[in-house]
């Protein structure tokens, strides 16, 4: 059974690593897709040109996620052209690489501009998509956070911060929107994106010391993001997949 046939899904920062990989996968299974990006133009038209050549139907749509006027305005966008909304995957976000002892380089502009993009930005997709789903009385949606904010330690103290506040934010929303939509999370250790870019020795130096001794791939991320879309019994969920690296 094709549980995503003809569904509609938009994916923020669709563009470029666990947002395509779900992307690309959402639309092997026939779903139509919406690909949100903020900078990546370019990697967001790839790919809707690569749905496009394997038969599948997706847009790019350009919105800044801090911005609620411009998600409104994806909303909308997506609902002319789609008619329906049946599930969200709050991918987009942003960090700052500060060592977690150099308190002071962790200004008020970085903690505002990660909080607006990761926390808020997330609220303000959510808080958009909602009403379409009431209306249909079905919806899933799926945040993306990090190990980051189980363990405290990350790119640096705001970023581990605001993945703690959307592990949180998900239950809130899990319980506020029941039962006719589902809210869940999937926390990832190491990804193998353009995140570690110029820092692969240490991605690499990491795996070694997993219990599974590999990184993750944004495919991997991705499968678990389906499952949490379909799987009806399960909502206020943080799901950690990360090769072992919280034991």
């Amino acid at each position: 059974m094709n549980n995503f046939k003809n569904k509609v899904f938009i994916i923020t920062g669709g563009g470029t690593g666990i947002g395509k990989a779900t992307a690309l996968k959402l639309a092997d299974r026939e779903a139509k897709l919406v690909i949100n990006y903020s900078s990546s133009e370019t990697e967001a038209k790839k790919v809707v040109e690569e749905i496009a050549e394997k038969g599948g139907i997706a847009f790019a749509f350009k919105a800044n996620v801090a911005s609620e006027h411009e998600v409104n305005n994806m909303i909308d966008q997506t609902i002319a052209q789609f008619e329906r909304l049946d599930g969200l995957v709050n991918n987009a976000s942003i960090t700052a690489q500060i060592p977690m002892n150099d308190l002071e380089s962790a200004t008020d502009d970085v903690w505002d501009s990660l909080y607006d993009v990761n926390v808020k930005g997330m609220f303000h997709c959510v808080k958009a998509a909602v009403p379409h789903m009431k209306k249909q009385k079905s919806g899933a949606i799926v945040n993306v956070g990090s190990v980051a904010g189980t363990t405290g330690i990350g790119s640096s103290i705001p970023y581990a911060a605001t993945k703690a506040a959307i592990h949180t934010m998900t239950k809130s929303l899990a319980i506020a929107l029941a039962p006719h939509i589902r809210v869940n999370c999937i926390s990832p250790g190491a990804v193998d994106t353009r995140w570690w870019s110029g820092n692969e020795d240490k991605m690499y130096q990491l795996a070694g010391n997993l219990p599974l001794q590999r990184i993750s791939s944004p495919e991997d991320i991705a499968d678990a993001i389906l499952f949490q879309l379909k799987q009806e019994s399960v909502t206020g969920q943080v799901f950690t997949i990360d090769n072992g690296q919280t034991l």
